[in-house]
């Protein structure tokens, strides 16, 4: 009985963290349908520290400060689109945690699989080329076969 109250405790403090939410409640807007406006700006914005972390799971300094600026951007009226617009202007698009396939970024996407299509062209170039064995081999000189055939015999 024990065992299983250790292991119930050990998963909930390990687990535990993964389902909280950066998100303080003083941040949250009074009004239901902004924040949750705010809440799904937030899910596709990237904290700047964690990198791979949105900046609503994130409990960094700079996370707080974008999960504000997004509140009041909505509170300001701007539209949804605005709001990251606006920090896309001002964080670059580095910002997005799904980058958008234009200009730069449409090189990035498109490079993967045209390095993989080059490769590839190049394997079968090598393999194409590559000697089978014996072709390429002069005929041997009569004198040549004889010698051979001397050697063989031994």
């Amino acid at each position: 009985m024990m065992r299983r109250a250790t292991l119930a405790l050990t998963l909930a403090l390990a687990l535990g963290p993964m389902t909280a939410r950066a998100v303080l409640p003083s941040e949250m807007l009074k009004d239901p349908k902004l924040e949750a406006r705010a809440r799904h700006i937030s899910e596709g914005l990237r904290c700047l520290v964690c990198r791979n972390e949105s900046i609503d799971d994130s409990d960094a300094a700079l996370a707080h400060d974008l999960r504000v600026l997004v509140r009041k951007r909505l509170l300001a009226g701007d539209t949804d689109k605005q709001v990251v617009q606006y920090l896309v202007s001002r964080y670059g698009e580095y910002v997005l945690l799904k980058p958008r396939m234009t200009g730069v970024n449409l090189i990035l996407w498109g490079a993967g699989p045209a390095m993989l299509i080059v490769g590839l062209g190049v394997a079968g170039l090598y393999v194409r080329r590559r000697r089978k064995p014996g072709e390429g081999a002069e005929e041997l000189s009569p004198a040549e076969e004889a010698r051979l055939a001397e050697l063989l015999k031994e």
